[in-house]
């Protein structure tokens, strides 16, 4: 099933007012990271970067996302 079929039968059950969202949040420049990419990581959004833009994206989420996997852009 995976875990966008999991999401999905998730957002049926949810009561009215919630939803379930399996949300890929990108690439994200982060100590993990560049243990991986070494200093390439920094092309990458830092946390807080990231997170000026996840956020407005994630309160502007509706009914209609319910249950769809979304990706940060």
């Amino acid at each position: 099933m995976g875990d966008r079929g999991l999401t999905q039968a998730l957002a049926q059950e949810l009561p009215a007012g919630m939803a379930a969202v399996p949300l890929n949040p990108g690439i994200i420049d982060t100590d993990m990271l560049r243990s991986c990419f070494g200093g390439a990581a920094g092309s990458y959004p830092s946390p807080s970067a990231w997170a000026e833009r996840a956020v407005p994206f994630l309160l502007g989420l509706g009914p209609a996302a319910n249950g769809k996997p979304l990706t940060v852009d």
